[in-house]
């Protein structure tokens, strides 16, 4: 798939153009050339985002991470960026968004960020975080006071009781 098909289709997926957008795309073409990876239909590549931006949908789309297949992870920082793994070959790598020309209106950072290579936008660095374990399934259990069905690794014990997240009463002597 040639490169405006590519962008068309994250512009479909996310709803409109904007920077944001761009970042995400230059980041997911970069990493894919730098690990040597495409399109993932299973967990063989893994991106752990340091935002919830506009970006996370592009990559979503062109290297196929997601949450619901576990392969999208949240480190919330509040930075542009990105970390990918290559579960195929080890290799991973740090993608932070360099530091754009200040006062740029939003149309003009759109038009900034498209002129861009992606070699020029982001900083490679090594990952901060080791590349995380594949998605586990967990068994369920019914939380004895809401009757919700829980995953297994949220379920706290109160007593003999089972309890959702939600429901448990978590003891902190610090927070009244």
């Amino acid at each position: 798939m040639d490169k405006k098909e590519l962008w068309n289709r994250c512009v479909s997926f996310h709803g409109h153009e904007c920077g944001g957008l761009t970042i995400g795309f230059q980041a997911a073409l970069y990493a894919a050339k730098l690990l040597d990876f495409s399109f993932s239909p299973d967990e063989q590549t893994v991106c752990i985002s340091e935002n919830d931006a506009c970006g996370v949908d592009a990559i979503q789309v062109i290297l196929g991470c997601s949450i619901g297949k576990g392969n999208l992870l949240f480190h919330m920082t509040g930075k542009q960026a990105f970390t990918f793994y290559n579960r195929k070959n080890n290799k991973s790598v740090r993608l932070l968004l360099k530091p754009r020309p200040s006062n740029l209106t939003r149309e003009e950072a759109f038009s900034y960020y498209q002129s861009q290579r992606p070699e020029d936008m982001f900083t490679v660095m090594t990952p901060k975080i080791p590349m995380p374990n594949q998605a586990r399934i967990f068994e369920s259990y019914i939380c004895d006071n809401c009757k919700e069905v829980t995953g297994s690794n949220w379920i706290r014990l109160s007593g003999s009781q089972k309890l959702c997240v939600d429901c448990y009463n978590d003891y902190n002597r610090f927070h009244v």
